[in-house]
């Protein structure tokens, strides 16, 4: 029995056995330094081999399933309180998978495309951020990129705490987010980033989406004539291709909402964009399975593209994106006064962060903070004026030349400059051509040249009083 071949013949029976044999693997979400949400119930998931018993254990709870017929398993467990101590997770199987340094907060998921993307360290002031940037209970997940025909299961990625030698490469919309978070709940934050510049729409919905609804076909359409040209797989405007590679494989972790900037690779086709956003925070909803999870966006800011000769693109776009607040647990945060004329990546990303917080703060957790700025309440004409109101009022102001900021029409729908002035908590508009006004626009530019705000310094959205949108965006291809 000690003959050198059967020697060999054992050997390579255990090498091969160990190559076979599969370890239990968790979801993305799942590695040493992660956050998890606090207050729900807690889907934990990953692979393992068809048949094989999971055991998983966090704070003092344990769920046991068994992996089906390709390997997939999948418990719950809590809720959990906040808890900032470190905890390990164990899921255990024919071995044993152990997650470290885990915490229990909130969990927002960051997407969208390149101003989400900017990281901090080429934000603002950003080599004094850096180094104030000693947060440990702030904890920063990227999802590794993927483009992908399918949806994917698995995907990679790694948790960061915040710290100076960290988060120069962490989301700066996402960190300054999490930061007053921080602050003003105490509690541990995970920010999950999933996205990629350049990125529209379309990519970031899944195909089945796309598809139930008709007037997407376009979309497809567009697909079709542009893949030709294109080298090779996996690029950025693959109607679904983010959507399967990102957020798929995240499904359907336990998350506090999502945060959202993207529509700038989208600006040329607003009237488009209405109607895929909507579809989009819907089916992620649907996706994750928690209800009508908060979903807050930036509106695009202040951007001046030197190929819009009308001036307006950026301003449909950003009607379009206000549509979405027709949607439950919504929020929106102006960033209209905070962008730069002259840059796609304006790098104030502080403010844009603090805004979107403001708005969660309030919306979501129910704090006493100012999230909005002057609101359209609504407008009465009296002769050759218009006198417009609004809400969250106090303190109402102009920055910069009213007389750029308005535009009224009569009855032949053709808009002229017009002046603005204050009276109290509204705004009385006027302009000589027009002796009897119907219709109002703020701020229907790429790039306003006059904001109004209220005490605490937030900017009204722009907004229109009338409903003669063209049949196509001015500018749209």
């Amino acid at each position: 029995m000690n003959h050198p071949r059967f020697r060999f013949g054992i050997l390579v029976f255990f090498v091969m056995a160990a190559g076979v044999r599969a370890e239990i693997v968790l979801a993305a979400p799942f590695r040493d330094g992660a956050v998890i949400q606090r207050g729900k119930l807690i889907p934990v998931w990953g692979k393992a081999q068809p048949g094989e018993t999971v055991e998983v254990e966090f704070g003092g709870q344990m769920r046991k399933t068994v992996a089906d017929e390709q390997g997939r398993w999948s418990v719950r467990l809590g809720p959990f309180a906040a808890n900032s101590a470190p905890a390990k997770l164990t899921a255990t199987g024919r071995d044993v998978v152990t997650i470290r340094n885990v915490l229990v907060g909130e969990v927002w998921l960051c997407s969208g495309q390149s101003n989400m993307n900017f990281p901090l360290k080429q934000a603002a002031n950003a080599q004094s951020e850096i180094a104030g940037a000693d947060y440990p209970l702030i904890r920063h997940f990227v999802v590794d990129s993927a483009v992908s025909d399918r949806p994917l299961a698995m995907v990679g990625g790694e948790w960061q705490a915040s710290s100076p030698d960290t988060v120069g490469s962490f989301t700066a919309v996402g960190y300054f987010f999490g930061r007053e978070l921080f602050r003003k709940l105490g509690v541990p934050i995970g920010i999950m980033k999933a996205t990629l510049g350049g990125s529209p729409i379309e990519a970031w919905l899944s195909e089945d989406a796309l598809g139930a609804d008709p007037a997407f076909g376009v979309v497809a359409a567009r697909w079709r004539v542009m893949r030709p040209r294109i080298e090779g797989r996996g690029f950025r405007n693959q109607p679904g291709g983010l959507y399967n590679g990102l957020i798929h494989p995240l499904e359907p972790g336990a998350l506090a909402g999502f945060l959202w900037y993207q529509g700038e690779g989208n600006a040329e086709r607003a009237m488009e964009y209405e109607k895929l956003f909507l579809t989009m925070i819907r089916q992620w909803r649907r996706d994750f399975q928690q209800g009508d999870l908060p979903f807050i966006f930036a509106q695009l800011p202040n951007f001046a593209p030197t190929n819009d000769l009308t001036g307006q693109s950026w301003a449909w776009l950003r009607a379009a994106q206000a549509a979405a607040l027709s949607l439950p647990h919504v929020g929106m945060a102006v960033t209209i006064d905070i962008g730069d004329n002259a840059a796609l990546h304006p790098v104030n990303k502080q403010d844009v962060g603090r805004r979107l917080a403001l708005v969660a703060l309030a919306k979501v957790y129910g704090l006493p903070v100012g999230d909005t700025g002057p609101t359209f309440a609504g407008m009465e004409s009296v002769g050759a004026e218009v006198r417009i109101r609004f809400k969250q009022a106090d303190g109402l102001r102009f920055v910069g030349d009213p007389g750029r900021v308005f535009e009224l029409a009569g009855d032949d729908r053709k808009f002229v400059p017009a002046v603005g002035r204050i009276d109290g908590e509204t705004v009385i508009v006027s302009a000589p051509d027009v002796t009897q006004p119907v219709a109002v626009r703020f701020s229907w530019r790429n790039a306003p040249a006059a904001h109004l705000v209220n005490r605490g310094g937030l900017p009204a959205a722009p907004f229109r009083t009338d409903q003669w949108s063209p049949a196509r965006t001015p500018g749209e291809r």
